[in-house]
């Protein structure tokens, strides 16, 4: 059995990854955060109260579906969905939101703020700071807004400010940028909620935590399906919190090979792309240290995918160790391949992805017919497409 350790260290870190590159009064109020987490992460009314509203407000155990007729269509090992797009708001960020706003509520905050791509942990935050009653700030790229437009109604219906962010590329890296400048006027208030496993310490671990309900579900599930594990377990990667959600549990089976599928975008020999595990280098944004897509002063590039919530330039700093280490595979797949595995899926099992899962669903649909009848694929399906489909529709013609 594979031996990983406890991660990250105390200082945040998972190998030279991760880490607090943030100035001197801005570490205090992490360490606070850090502080406040792990006084209350374990205590029985925390967990009780985060576990009833798994399941009684999202709907949790999510189920895992088997896709015969995607499996028979693409022809090889069997391919299973882990259905978090059944979750209450359409996605896995639920997951990690409603840790965030309760945590938020114990230490007697009384606004979040946070950035958003796809517009799904926008959502989720403001219903989770619905819920328990703080105020809610998201800041989201003009780009984004325009390609989201549902997931926009929904966050104003819900009652949180929207800011839209026009400066840069008007999209996630930017919406980060402004949501952060934003905090910093107010950090003894307001606590940033971020909506992936980046940012400094301790963000990359408590998001995980959160997320890790994922791959707990997952692994007992297939288990009592199959009598085994699968062969593969695949998960697209931006920031990549619905990938460490579901690769947490599996870490140690060594028999389990793990893949985290990142947007190629218009094609690895052109700039647009946010493929930052395979052509990135090691590098700080956003507080941490992990690869990322920048130029030569070290400074961000303008990134590219068809899925809002992958076009980030930086990456977890956990994937980043566990990329180093062996234990997960990284690979990539580009926006024909993406759509063309969104139509699949939603033509053949009647369920439409998000842009972003389509990803994962896209190299599992390639993988199957490598590794062969017999053998199986676990997709993390971390959302549901209602957001994507009038872009697909205007963008296919349909």
């Amino acid at each position: 059995m594979i031996q990983l350790g406890e991660m990250p260290n105390k200082d945040g870190f998972f190998g030279e990854y991760g880490g607090q590159f943030i100035p001197p009064e801005l570490i205090t109020i992490m360490n606070q955060i850090n502080d406040a987490y792990e006084e209350v992460r374990n205590t029985a009314a925390f967990k009780d109260e985060l576990q009833d509203l798994f399941t009684h407000y999202v709907g949790r155990p999510s189920p895992i579906f088997y896709a015969k007729r995607l499996t028979e269509k693409v022809g090889g090992a069997k391919i299973y969905l882990k259905r978090e797009d059944l979750n209450h708001t359409g996605a896995h960020k639920i997951n990690h939101c409603l840790g965030e706003a309760l945590l938020a509520k114990h230490m007697g905050k009384t606004k979040v703020l946070a950035e958003t791509g796809a517009g799904q942990h926008g959502v989720a935050l403001a219903t989770a700071c619905a819920l328990v009653g703080i105020d809610c700030e998201i800041h989201m790229g003009q780009v984004d807004i325009e390609k989201e437009h549902p997931n926009v109604t929904k966050m104003k219906i819900l009652g949180c400010k929207l800011v839209p962010v026009t400066s840069g590329t008007a999209t996630l890296k930017d919406a980060v940028d402004s949501a952060f400048v934003e905090y910093l006027k107010d950090p003894v208030n307001s606590l940033y909620a971020i909506g992936s496993v980046v940012g400094p310490h301790p963000f990359p671990k408590m998001v995980r935590d959160f997320q890790s309900v994922v791959g707990k579900e997952a692994r007992a599930q297939f288990q009592d399906m199959n009598g085994s594990l699968p062969d593969i377990i695949t998960a697209c990667v931006g920031g990549g919190s619905n990938a460490m959600g579901l690769f947490t549990a599996f870490l140690e089976d060594e028999n389990v090979e793990i893949v985290g599928v990142e947007p190629a975008g218009k094609g690895l020999d052109t700039p647009d792309h946010a493929a930052t595990m395979t052509l990135g280098s090691k590098g700080v944004i956003h507080g941490f240290k992990c690869y990322n897509l920048q130029d030569g002063e070290g400074e961000p590039l303008p990134v590219h995918s068809i899925a809002s919530g992958l076009d980030y330039p930086g990456v977890g700093p956990q994937h980043c160790y566990l990329k180093d280490m062996g234990r997960v595979r990284y690979e990539s797949v580009d926006d024909t391949a993406c759509l063309d595995a969104f139509m699949t899926l939603s033509r053949v099992e009647g369920i439409i992805p998000a842009l972003e899962s389509a990803h994962a669903v896209a190299f599992a649909m390639t993988e199957a017919t490598k590794i062969g009848a017999g053998k199986s694929i676990l997709v993390n399906l971390s959302g549901r497409g209602d957001k994507d489909a009038d872009y697909v529709a205007d963008k296919l013609g349909l």
